[in-house]
């Protein structure tokens, strides 16, 4: 048995509360941007995702007309930290809806860092920061899809292992449905299977 869900029937707010609540976990973009007034703002926005690989673009979603989006196109440029465990306390702060002239780095008690290639600082204690230029924007009903070109990467020497991110360091935090949040939890490492090498009478393995 299973029970349908209509959105033309339910309405937007609940059937995107089963929507948040289905597609998780939900990584995070830590998005920083500077107004045209020289403030800088710092929001996390859980509709984030990678767009494109070459060149590297990624993505978030305004749901309505929030500072990070009204920033990033006045100035053409925001950066994304990573929202590490450690941090848990003050990403969930940086989605306090404090007025325009209140930037949220000095709210919460966050250090800035100042980007390479871009106006818009980094978050000094996140381990991961993308420095992005605007790309474009895409409107949606009440939202706004805003794509970024990441034009530069900067990862702490400490959650590096042979160079590459370690996951297990980097901790990151997902959203969930309704106040809920994740961690990494368990982690599965398997290899795609190359059609080569596709068994005959396949049976998953139950790891």
């Amino acid at each position: 048995m299973r029970t349908d869900f209509d959105p033309t029937e339910i309405g937007a707010r609940a059937f995107y509360k089963l929507l948040n609540a289905v597609i998780v976990p939900r990584p995070i973009a830590w998005v920083a941007t500077t107004s045209a007034e020289g403030i800088d703002n710092l929001a996390p926005h859980s509709f984030f995702t990678v767009s494109c690989v070459d060149p590297p673009v990624v993505q978030f979603t305004s749901v309505g007309r929030k500072d990070s989006l009204t920033n990033a196109e006045a100035t053409g440029e925001f950066t994304i930290s990573l929202t590490p465990e450690w941090l848990f306390e003050e990403v969930n702060a940086t989605a306090t809806n404090f007025p325009r002239e209140r930037g949220e780095f000095s709210e919460v008690g966050l250090a800035k860092e100042a980007s390479t290639r871009v106006g818009p600082p980094r978050v000094a204690q996140s381990p991961v920061a993308l420095e992005c230029t605007l790309h474009s924007t895409l409107g949606l009903g009440n939202s706004t899809v805003v794509l970024g070109r990441v034009v530069h990467a900067a990862v702490a020497d400490d959650v590096l292992v042979d160079g590459h991110p370690e996951v297990g360091l980097l901790k990151p935090l997902a959203r969930l449905g309704r106040d809920e949040w994740s961690t990494i939890g368990r982690i599965l490492d398997k290899p795609r299977i190359r059609v080569e090498d596709w068994p005959s009478g396949y049976e998953p393995s139950g790891d």
